[in-house]
């Protein structure tokens, strides 16, 4: 374990889980809306199990991990990891890390939200307006662009310079992206937020408090979507990786 200096001055612990970082903190919100104001851009990554397994044969997303500038404990397996060694380190899910950035946003900044199936991220626009936030959420792109389409929406993204861009492509398709186009928006927070732009729009649903209490949010999971079952299996895999994995 070590720790390194925060915005603010503080230290965060930054653990480790099969080579990969896991920063650990009382408020992830805060202090990223903290180090945006000061003029410090970052990327989020939102590690669960089956991330690090992905990264554990995917030398790119593996990279782009070890430098991003926060990573969360997103999954139950990673939080569970480590409390087997002692650690008690809580749960951040993507989706809440994000509700609680835009939340955290003043009505002089701003979001933009990329991803999902066309017309969900539109919604998802239309629920946190609902929600009161203080910021204006400045434009929205789904995730189904052709390749013709692409330079018009890089250079709208330019121009905006949105305060947040959560993108919602999928692991690992977002983080890629992310790092390829981070450079247009070197300021802005930019956090990859799987599935969120779909619950947002009330397409799909959260497990109930009880299961996400319990880490048994992927259960739940696997009960809207059984094809996910294959997935599933880097739970498994990730115990018994994790368990025998020696530094590079």
């Amino acid at each position: 374990m070590s720790v390194k200096p925060t915005v603010t001055g503080e230290t965060a612990q930054v653990l480790q889980v099969m080579g990969l970082p896991v920063h650990h903190r009382a408020d992830y919100a805060s202090w990223l809306v903290d180090r945006y104001r000061q003029g410090q851009g970052s990327h989020v990554v939102t590690l669960n199990a089956e991330m690090a397994m992905q990264a554990d044969c995917h030398p790119q997303l593996r990279e782009i991990i070890l430098a991003a500038d926060l990573v969360i404990p997103d999954g139950a397996g990673v939080v569970l990891y480590f409390r087997s060694r002692g650690q008690r380190v809580r749960r951040m899910p993507g989706i809440e890390l994000a509700a609680g950035v835009l939340m955290a946003l003043s009505s002089t900044e701003t979001a933009f939200f990329y991803g999902g199936a066309p017309g969900i991220t539109d919604q998802a626009a239309i629920y946190w307006q609902r929600q009161g936030m203080s910021a204006s959420i400045v434009g929205t792109q789904h995730g189904f662009l052709s390749p013709v389409d692409q330079p018009d929406f890089l250079q709208r993204l330019a121009m905006l310079q949105p305060s947040v861009i959560l993108v919602g492509l999928g692991v690992p398709r977002q983080e890629l992206w992310i790092r390829d186009h981070r450079y247009l928006c070197p300021q802005s927070l930019w956090i990859g937020v799987g599935g969120s732009f779909d619950i947002w729009a009330g397409v799909k649903a959260r497990a109930p408090d009880w299961m996400c209490r319990y880490h048994l949010e992927w259960l739940y999971r696997l009960y809207q979507e059984p094809w996910r079952w294959r997935r599933m299996l880097a739970l498994p895999q990730f115990v018994w990786r994790s368990l025998t994995y020696q530094s590079r």
